[in-house]
């Protein structure tokens, strides 16, 4: 986590939870969390972390557990008598806080520590944690560890990460990653950030990777396996880089080559591209989605190399992805009720690329949304009021009123404001929390700031509203009528991207 914007780094949700969730050493150890609204009980109050040291040691095999030690360098914003971590799917072998022994237990989804002596307000503090990381999920519980053709990838959103290592898994609380990964020579690793070193002992290889930016832990990449780095330039010199199954180097080609044009067109978007690197992760891997892992998008292979994908659907998902690096990586959400200003930019960014470059227009994927909006609003709420996951499957609120439902709101407001402010106001959005967090309320803000309007009205019908409003300048647009029952249903119309939801 950089110092500079650390103001605008620290979410009030974090410290209205700190008041109430804290508990005395003497007490039984207890899960914790920042109160998020769809996760009560991700995160944890009472430190803010600076920067992670993943050191992960894999043993050749995808399916048995990784020997890791995580190192979190933090300071406290209470007085602490215990530190509450995330860390659910792994053997804790021992636990040190400044550099002395601590005790831990393990309640739910939190690793609980008890430090030697309690923690001040305005203490810097080292945690590090020795412990194995489980790829298997033994649970039925999605995300963490992804088993490949020929290793291990990431899949970390939402709630995720602490299957992978212990960590304030929200991303209120971004922070700096060094990630070291040894694996036995003939692998290959790689992880988001720049490459600082590359050691070879003996039967094993260890590769570190540093991020310039401040990360959510839910958007942790690693990738081990039998692949290719392959190395472009992208606008500006930037370093693109990809991962590939060694195997399909040449095959993948045609589709890697596009990423340097694809990111001059966000630019110009948008603006600057907000990190250090970016490149694809192809895995060999089947998920159902495909996923904005900060600087290194973990997709597929399959999408690649199914002939039944046309090539303006390929391309709009990878731009998806690749348009993630602006709005939910450097932009991230305070909290997951603001998964809209993710899912709704990227997936407008998607639209726009499909309508510019394929002729599949805007303007009719939008109208076909407000078609269904109602349906998904009764569904999944309202675009910035998302109804709660489905039990056992939190993943579940990456839903169609998050996706296409939400760049209708974006559509909504460009037609309401006018294209200049819209414009504008992307821009805007991006640079002024550009590495940290940032709400609804902001955007809102932001919107009636740029535009000189009182959006008020608007935002509280377009964001909260059970029913879709009027669509400004289209008064022709309606609601589809509801499928009867018996009738077959029609063939979707609108978004790849939400054919493809994280599941």
């Amino acid at each position: 986590m950089l110092l500079t914007p650390r103001a605008r780094l620290k979410s009030a949700l974090l410290a209205s939870a700190v008041s109430v969730c804290l508990v005395a050493a003497s007490a039984p150890a207890t899960p914790l969390g920042v109160g998020d609204r769809l996760f009560p009980y991700l995160g944890n109050p009472g430190y803010d972390v600076a920067s992670y040291d993943l050191a992960l040691t894999y043993p050749g095999s995808n399916t048995k557990p990784l020997q890791a030690v995580t190192t979190i360098d933090a300071w406290t914003t209470t007085a602490l008598d215990r530190i509450n971590l995330d860390f659910a799917h792994g053997k804790v072998e021992s636990v040190e806080v400044d550099g002395a022994p601590a005790a831990f237990s393990s309640v739910e989804d939190d690793l609980v520590i008890t430090p030697e002596k309690a923690l001040p307000v305005g203490s810097w503090m080292r945690i590090t944690v020795r412990h194995t990381s489980d790829p298997v999920s033994t649970d039925g519980r999605d995300g963490g560890w992804v088993q490949t053709a020929d290793g291990l990838a990431m899949a970390n959103q939402a709630d995720a990460a602490h299957l992978v290592f212990p960590c304030n898994d929200h991303p209120s609380d971004k922070a700096m990653f060094t990630i070291r990964i040894t694996a036995p020579n003939g692998y290959t690793a790689v992880a988001g950030g720049l490459p600082t070193g590359v050691d070879r002992a003996g039967e094993s290889t260890t590769w570190t990777y540093r991020t310039q930016h401040p990360m959510a832990t839910e958007l942790a990449q690693v990738s081990i396996g039998r692949s290719t780095v392959v190395h472009r330039e992208g606008p500006h010199a930037l370093p693109v880089r990809d991962v590939v199954p060694t195997k399909d180097r040449e095959l993948l080609e045609p589709w890697l080559k596009k990423t340097p044009d694809q990111i001059a067109w966000m630019e110009n978007k948008v603006g600057p591209y907000p990190f250090e690197t970016y490149g694809l992760l192809m895995a060999e891997a089947s998920t159902g989605f495909e996923l904005e892992t900060q600087t290194l998008s973990l997709f597929e292979r399959d999408l690649f190399t199914e002939p039944g994908y046309p090539k303006w659907y390929v391309e709009s998902i990878m731009v998806h992805e690749l348009s993630h690096q602006w709005f939910g990586d450097s932009v991230s959400p305070s909290t997951w009720s603001d998964l809209w200003l993710n899912e709704g930019h990227a997936t407008w960014y998607e639209a726009l690329y499909a309508d510019e470059k394929s002729g599949h227009t805007l303007e009719a994927r939008m109208k076909a949304a407000y078609g269904a909006s109602d349906r998904w609003r009764a569904a999944g709420g309202p675009p910035a009021l998302p109804k709660a996951p489905n039990p056992g499957q939190k993943i579940s609120i990456f839903r169609p009123n998050v996706y296409d439902g939400a760049a209708l709101v974006l559509y909504a407001l460009r037609e309401e404001i006018g294209r200049t402010a819209f414009e504008h106001l992307e821009r805007a959005w991006v640079h002024n929390h550009r590495d940290a967090t940032a709400t609804t309320a902001d955007f809102e803000r932001l919107a009636q700031e740029i535009s000189g309007r009182d959006l008020a009205r608007f935002f509280k019908d377009w964001l909260y509203g059970e029913k879709t409003p009027p669509m400004p300048g289209h008064p022709d647009w309606k609601q589809a009528p509801p499928v009867r029952k018996g009738e077959p249903k029609a063939a979707p119309k609108v978004a790849p991207q939400a054919r493809r939801v994280k599941k």
